[in-house]
């Protein structure tokens, strides 16, 4: 079966930046809905008519992967309103309550930087700004079943930043979030 609309396709990958460093790889196949939220509009594209055993080699300008880098997604934030044991890197689904409310809340936001008093919060992607090169392999390819096509999306959003807005955690007893 080749790659159409709303089918699914099991890959694995080699993501590295255009200097050649390896970003992220998967030897093991992971499945992805075609036709949904899963994949960037442009893997989607080039994927379409392939089969398996076939392999791609693509180059992602930033505005074709993870967009710019958009400092005005950098929010510094009250230490308090976050929990003690929060780490560099750690994410979360939407800030806490309390933080900026001009923050978007569909977003994923990660730690960037430590301070006694504040918190430096990152809503860019981790590769926002950053050109790539992406090898893929395809390793499968079925027909999407009614309920997939229904979710739009198998759940394997790594190719992904936004979150829906009722799966940001609500904050726990004592006010702080919960961690992601």
């Amino acid at each position: 079966m080749k790659i159409s609309e709303q089918c699914v396709v099991g890959l694995s990958w080699t993501l590295k930046d255009t200097l050649g460093e390896v970003l992220d790889e998967s030897d093991d196949p992971v499945e992805f809905l075609i036709g949904g939220k899963d994949l960037l509009a442009k893997i989607e594209e080039a994927l379409q008519g392939h089969e398996p055993g076939d392999r791609l080699e693509l180059h992602l300008e930033p505005e074709h992967a993870f967009g710019d880098y958009d400092d005005q997604l950098l929010f510094l934030e009250p230490r308090h309103l976050f929990p003690d044991e929060i780490e560099v890197g750690m994410g979360f689904e939407g800030l806490p309550a309390g933080c900026n409310p001009a923050a978007p809340a569909d977003r994923l936001y990660f730690v960037s930087d430590i301070y006694p008093d504040h918190v430096v919060m990152d809503g860019n992607h981790p590769l926002a700004g950053i050109a790539l090169r992406l090898h893929l392999r395809i390793h499968s390819v079925r027909e999407a079943e009614l309920e997939e096509i229904g979710r739009g999306t198998l759940g394997t959003g790594f190719f992904r930043m936004q979150v829906d807005a009722d799966s940001i955690p609500p904050t726990g007893a004592d006010g702080k979030p919960t961690l992601h």
